[in-house]
């Protein structure tokens, strides 16, 4: 749940800065919004070098591909470089596109893990597929916003 209140919560300051403090570049949803997403693949990248998430992030790794913690910490390396993308508006909406296919490509892992009780285990499936819809319609936010 960390990683949605952060989005949120980064999202509005950053909007409401940008309405209250008449910052032209945070007068925009989208502009808030790449923000907000950017603050969360900054944390949950930190999950990817951490024990013991890092532990539950390897063992939710589909065991047809080889070397599980090669693909967290590659995983982990691309949310702080989309992370770092959205910042930047020449490559944000670029930036903001890999990140929705990185979290449509990575998804099924979170499906194998509540199924067979793996990983992190921080919310139902039902409300993570809700969760994940908001990482995604945020995402089409700064794409398309």
């Amino acid at each position: 749940m960390a990683p949605l209140f952060v989005l949120v919560v980064i999202t509005a300051i950053a909007r409401l800065a940008g309405w209250l403090g008449d910052i032209a570049w945070l007068d925009s949803w989208s502009h808030a919004a790449a923000l907000g997403l950017a603050a969360m693949f900054l944390l949950t990248a930190t999950a990817h070098f951490a024990e013991p998430r890092r532990g539950a992030l390897v063992a939710m790794v589909p065991p047809r591909l080889p070397n599980p913690g090669a693909w967290v910490a590659l995983t982990g390396v691309l949310e702080i470089a989309g992370a770092i993308g959205l910042l930047i508006p020449a490559t944000a909406k670029l930036a903001a596109v890999c990140l929705a296919l990185m979290m449509i490509a990575m998804f099924p892992a979170n499906i194998r893990a509540a199924r067979e009780n793996l990983g992190i285990k921080t919310m139902p499936l039902p409300v993570r597929t809700l969760v994940q819809g908001v990482f995604l319609g945020a995402a089409a936010l700064v794409v398309f916003g």
